[in-house]
């Protein structure tokens, strides 16, 4: 239960993050494409600080060489890509259904905690494999 909990909390972390980095853009640029570059800087930000988070605390991986830390975050980053792809559905359905920002980011809440879950049942058997000694 304790993992649950702090899977939750970091996924929450990762979210404000997001979402806190999506609002920055916004502000900083209005311009063609404004939502789109806004999404990806979001997204970025929940990636490194949500995948730094699970390494360190739900995963407990310990630092290898650069090119295995490397792969795994590769790994990582791949297993989100389903992940990204219903959190960006769902923000961009709810900003087209509601046409707010409000709208917008209950949208991104609701994909990206959908998603969280799905990543964590994702990462669990294919990015942070204990290894079982013999």
């Amino acid at each position: 239960m304790t993992i649950a909990l702090f899977y939750s909390f970091f996924a929450l972390v990762a979210i404000t993050a997001n979402v806190l980095s999506q609002e920055i853009t916004l502000a900083l640029y209005s311009g063609s494409y404004e939502l789109a570059l806004a999404i990806l800087v979001g997204t970025a930000v929940g990636l490194v600080s949500k995948y730094l988070l699970d390494r360190k605390y739900i995963f407990k991986a310990d630092t290898q060489t650069l090119s295995k830390d490397t792969r795994q975050f590769i790994a990582y980053a791949s297993t989100g890509v389903l992940t990204t792809m219903l959190f960006w559905g769902a923000e961009i359905t709810f900003d087209y259904l509601f046409g707010s920002k409000e709208a917008r980011y209950v949208g991104a809440v609701l994909g990206l905690s959908c998603g969280y879950y799905l990543k964590y049942q994702l990462d669990k058997r294919f990015v942070f494999i204990k290894k079982v000694s013999s």
